[in-house]
């Protein structure tokens, strides 16, 4: 299947915010969600609002430090994975990494080219950068995402009318 890919211009970290409640709703247990992006390009700012959709309310930090956030209480159960400060892939087999992807579990993943070869493909990419909207000039962050497995693509088939294919 060729990726669909949709897009659209964020204004401000609420935007961020919504764009992810908006995507949370659509993602269900046994997918993967890879996250894109410069550093401060967004990347946990869409993830708060993607474990909103499913139910989070407290604080969502990045796990930088400890590699992955558990939300355990979540259903499906979620995983936030931030692998920037991962030194070789190889330390994703010691961590168990095969385990937190499951039918039963729903995975997001920031930094997730440190992790290749380690990770299985995704069924979701969301890529943030920031952009300057043309006609206000306002600056913001462009997110693009590509849809690429036939699941995924059914969960997305009627996104919202303010995304452009």
């Amino acid at each position: 299947m060729a990726s669909t890919v949709m897009h659209r211009f964020l204004p401000d970290e609420i935007a961020t915010i919504a764009a992810g409640y908006d995507v949370g709703h659509r993602l269900q247990a046994g997918m993967t969600v890879f996250l894109e992006g410069t550093l401060g390009a967004g990347k946990t700012t869409i993830t708060r609002g993607l474990l909103q959709a499913l139910g989070h309310s407290a604080v969502v930090k990045s796990p930088t430090y400890t590699l992955v956030e558990s939300y355990e209480k979540l259903l499906p159960i979620t995983y936030h994975f931030d692998l920037y400060r991962l030194g070789d892939p190889e330390e994703l087999e010691y961590m168990g990494i095969r385990d937190y992807f499951s039918a039963q579990s729903l995975c997001i993943v920031e930094w997730a080219e440190r992790g290749q070869g380690y990770l299985p493909s995704p069924d979701l990419t969301i890529k943030l950068s920031p952009q300057q909207c043309e006609q206000t000039q306002q600056v913001g962050r462009h997110i693009q995402m590509l849809i690429h497995t036939e699941s995924a693509d059914k969960r997305f088939a009627a996104f919202g009318s303010d995304w452009i294919i």
